[in-house]
């Protein structure tokens, strides 16, 4: 067999390894019964219908998408101007900053959950209950993931030269980095980002025990609505799909046009 088609093969069987699942979840939330065939008897959209009807659902997608956003936000800010910040000017501390914001990936949700609620129950700051422990939580938790991505795409560039050559032309290291350094890398934050908002749509332990049904989320209402009716929780799986889907292709389209107005003010 030549290389390239052992190329296409394996690429073939690791497309149908994560596309079968995803297609029998959505055939699953479109029948009205499926046992003992290999495909559904008969279908049905009631499912959506019934899901799209559910304030409950709304309410939870709503509340998901914005503490989602909300954290990945404050991160994306924070953690761009951190990691500029430290590798011109702090290089030394890079590898001990590295190994801080890496702790997330070694600490359990649950402890993680039950910590926060041990230091934020009494004061002088009482957060347990609140929204902002669940995005303060989801904030810790994809510092990793924003930090390895944006600063993968800083040493891409030459920073250091950069600012000096825009200060040589008259920018202060401000405007050198809103103008100069950001679009150099915009697709790293791009990537971290998306990264990012599919691991916060998919956690479920740190949102359970921090806010439970004080806050219901996504994921809680999923949980829930699993052991009532299998149709109905694949229907939220797909359109929980479909939702991370959209966002990611906006923001992919959002670079991609960033990206071209750079280009194009370069030709300019």
């Amino acid at each position: 067999m030549r290389k390239g088609s052992i190329h296409y093969l394996v690429i073939f069987v690791v497309g149908m390894y994560l596309f079968l699942p995803l297609a029998a979840t959505f055939l699953y939330s479109i029948s009205n019964t499926w046992a003992n065939t290999i495909l559904p008897s008969d279908f049905t959209l009631s499912w959506y219908q019934e899901l799209f009807s559910d304030q409950r659902f709304i309410l939870a997608m709503g509340r998901t998408l914005l503490i989602c956003i909300l954290a990945l936000f404050v991160s994306m800010i924070t953690m761009v101007m951190a990691v500029f910040t430290i590798t011109v000017y702090f290089p030394k501390w890079e590898r001990f900053i590295q190994a801080l914001v890496m702790l997330p990936y070694a600490i359990p949700g649950v402890v993680a959950a039950v910590g926060l609620i041990k230091m934020y129950s009494s004061k002088p700051i009482v957060l347990t209950g609140t929204v902002w422990i669940i995005v303060g939580a989801y904030y810790v938790l994809i510092l990793p993931y924003m930090y390895q991505g944006i600063r993968n795409s800083l040493r891409t560039i030459d920073v250091k030269r950069l600012i000096e050559a825009a200060e040589i032309l008259g920018a202060s290291k401000w405007i050198a980095f809103l103008k100069v350094i950001v679009p150099n890398i915009i697709p790293g934050i791009l990537v971290s980002s998306l990264l990012s908002l599919s691991i916060l749509f998919g956690e479920f332990v740190l949102a359970n025990i921090l806010v439970g049904g004080h806050f219901e989320t996504i994921q809680i209402y999923l949980m829930k609505r699993l052991k009532e009716n299998g149709h109905l929780s694949s229907a939220v799986v797909i359109t929980y799909f479909v939702i991370v889907l959209i966002s990611s292709l906006v923001m992919l389209k959002l670079g991609s046009r960033l990206q071209n107005g750079k280009t194009k003010e370069k030709v300019s």
